[in-house]
């Protein structure tokens, strides 16, 4: 009996987006805004990526309520809140919809975006075919044509190294997703995702060991850092051992048992430092090992293109050139299309992400109506938050980095307890403030602050950075009496008169 074949249904808009994350929502919404243009979306799992269900919201679903907790326990007058693991957990699932993207949709649809399920591929140019998640509810496969562009954002996808490859590990879906607490639990890596994963499950009453090659964490940012996040959770009874690598794994029955639950028997590690070789066990590993771009099954080849290409496509201020100008001068990609957030290779950060759709969802709209291109600034700095307690923030360079790249740069550091406003927040507040400056033009360049509730103080530093404010124009900028932005008149003090004098 021959099999019958289905003829894929047909679509045509202005602009497709692979990938339904947050970059992919920008994008589609900034190129179509205020237009008749249209725009369609195209994602297999669900609506609203990464950001949105296992990564960002989970996490800090988790965490602030952990940082209220611990600020409490160190202001007398009041008894620290007890954690109540199940409501907890329940907030997760509330701030994730309980992984449902039905209100995720509900908007998109809202903001004129067609939403087609499934897996899309590049067939042509201009062209992708997306094979339905669920053949059997009867949908079929649909070619979508595109008028004007294409643009990958598909995000990205954990990286699991290959002693772990055959144990089933935890990612950082799991981890966010928590619904089996383990005993025990070793992560391995010293990045943000370890460190802030660390947190919330010692907070769950797990014993973790963190597990770091390196000889210190959160290795992007400025040394002392890592040291305050180390400290704080070696406090908070977390092992730390750094100078550790995994040389192999093995563990009964390794499966996958679902989100968030243990994926089989007990886990034994095989690694080594300085001290040689040695057996860890656990109920279950974390990799927290990195991400790369999800770039694989797009049907690149088809366009003459592979992944390296992708990730080579230019700097952020030509691509957004390039997509108002549609060519792709200076990019191994044509003119139609684009690459944004995670699967661009840039920041992994979903606000640089959406940063950068806002840019390029811009100029594609900009090439089609003639609009006036919006210019983009000369300093773009990318901003981080990691949210350990103490929080870790930074902007721009580090000194290092600052060095490395030719600045004659001059630092100024306090202790976040150096002003006022900042002692206030708990009766021993540790962490640092740093400011790094360009000694020639007198401007910032980068910034970095550890402390208590340290995100809220990193945009002024980003906003100081993309307006190029020197700093002895900073210094007329009062913060109020008695707030943590004081720190930064302590930062301004300690640098040298002539730079504060302009």
């Amino acid at each position: 009996m021959a099999h019958e074949t289905t003829t894929p249904a047909e679509i045509t808009v202005d602009v497709i987006v692979i990938g339904g994350g947050p970059v992919g929502e920008n994008v589609a919404q900034y190129a179509i805004e205020g237009t008749d243009l249209t725009a369609a979306i195209v994602e297999g799992e669900l609506l609203g990526g990464e950001c949105s269900y296992y990564a960002c919201m989970p996490s800090k679903a988790l965490l602030r309520p952990l940082a209220v907790a611990d600020a409490a326990a160190h202001l007398p007058g009041l008894v620290a809140p007890s954690l109540d693991r199940d409501a907890l957990l329940a907030r997760r699932d509330t701030w994730v919809s309980h992984y449902d993207d039905a209100g995720q949709v509900s908007w998109a649809e809202g903001a004129g975006l067609q939403v087609v399920r499934g897996h899309g591929r590049i067939v042509g140019e201009r062209e992708v075919l997306v094979e339905a998640a669920d053949e059997s509810a009867g949908a079929g496969p649909t070619r979508i044509l595109a008028r004007r562009a294409v643009v990958i954002a598909t995000g990205s996808e954990a990286v699991v190294p290959g002693p772990l490859r055959d144990l089933a590990p935890w990612t950082s879906r799991d981890a966010t997703g928590v619904q089996e607490v383990p005993g025990e639990l070793v992560i391995i890596g010293g990045g943000v995702v370890a460190v802030e994963a660390a947190t919330w499950m010692a907070a769950l009453g797990t014993k973790v060991t963190l597990l770091v090659r390196g000889d210190s964490l959160l290795s992007g940012l400025e040394p002392f850092a890592g040291e305050h996040v180390l400290e704080a959770l070696r406090d908070r009874g977390v092992t730390v051992e750094l100078g550790t690598s995994v040389v192999s794994g093995s563990r009964e029955e390794a499966r996958a048992t679902g989100l968030g639950r243990v994926h089989g028997g007990r886990v034994t590690l095989q690694v080594e430092d300085s001290r040689g070789r040695r057996e860890i066990s656990a109920d279950e590993v974390l990799a927290a090992t990195g991400r790369r771009p999800a770039l694989g099954d797009l049907g690149l080849e088809t366009i003459g293109l592979s992944a390296e290409d992708v990730l080579a496509a230019g700097a952020p201020s030509d691509a957004a050139a390039d997509a108002a100008a549609g060519d792709a001068t200076g990019s191994p990609l044509p003119g139609w299309l684009h690459a944004v957030g995670d699967a661009s290779g840039e920041a992994p950060l979903t606000h640089w992400g959406k940063y950068r759709a806002r840019v390029i969802g811009q100029a594609i709209r900009a090439g089609a109506t003639g609009e006036a291109l919006e210019p983009v600034p000369e300093q773009v700095p990318v901003p981080q938050v990691v949210f350990t307690d103490p929080q870790a923030t930074s902007v721009g360079l580090t000194e290092e980095q600052a060095r490395e790249e030719g600045h004659d740069v001059v630092t100024a550091r306090v202790p976040f307890a150096g002003a006022a406003g900042s002692a206030l927040l708990r009766d021993d507040v540790t962490g640092t403030a740093q400011l790094v400056v360009d000694r020639s033009t007198t401007m910032l360049v980068g910034a970095t602050f550890v402390g208590p509730d340290a995100s809220e103080l990193i945009h002024a530093a980003t906003i100081a950075i993309v307006g190029q404010v020197p700093v002895h124009v900073l210094r007329h900028a009062v913060p109020s009496y008695p707030t943590v932005s004081e720190l930064w008149l302590r930062l301004l003090e300690e640098l040298p008169v002539e730079l504060r004098r302009g």
